[in-house]
């Protein structure tokens, strides 16, 4: 059978030698590596007492956003389920109601927005659909957890805290009061 490339090197039967059987030199080359990375500076970032600089692109947790009145951003277009690529956005739109114009801002809202964080890839897609600017990624990376029907994310846990009863909370939802 023909080779498909010229890479392929006959192997050396050759029997070792004593020093090499003894493999004396292999141990103190390993040995010179393993002492050299004492010496280095530990990649190691030690979590809560260090963070971690991230990039400006970074994409982390979703985040539904208000307006600067307090009223929710989405207007259940759908158009993030759609552009997502797995499939991890479920919505169900709803009509407002008389006298939930401090609510939302259009007259069909999402009445059920779930994420499903075990199949979303942090793509920023969803993002990039919405026409509203409802929906963005924060710079918060997902927690980790033992039980799987906790990273399916609700309305109320993607919320951002209203701007108009709680701004201390809503401007570092926001990312707005950052402290090195």
């Amino acid at each position: 059978m023909q080779a498909l490339t010229n890479r392929a090197q006959p192997v050396n039967r050759k029997p070792m030698t004593f020093w090499e059987r003894l493999y004396l030199i292999n141990i103190f080359k390993g040995m010179l590596i393993t002492f050299s990375h004492i010496f280095k500076k530990q990649p190691t970032i030690q979590y809560p007492e260090q963070k971690r600089p991230f990039s400006p692109v970074f994409r982390g947790l979703h985040v539904l956003n208000r307006d600067e009145e307090g009223r929710e951003r989405c207007t259940a277009c759908g158009l993030c389920a759609v552009a997502c690529p797995a499939e991890a956005i479920t919505m169900e739109a709803a009509e407002r109601l008389p006298g939930e114009e401090n609510l939302y801002r259009e007259e069909k809202y999402a009445a059920r927005y779930e994420i499903n964080m075990l199949r979303c890839i942090f793509c920023g897609l969803c993002e990039e659909a919405c026409p509203k600017d409802a929906i963005y990624l924060s710079e918060t990376f997902a927690p980790a957890n033992f039980n799987r029907t906790t990273f399916i994310y609700d309305k109320k846990d993607l919320l951002i805290p209203n701007p108009v009863t709680e701004p201390e909370a809503y401007t570092k939802a926001k990312g707005l009061n950052e402290t090195p």
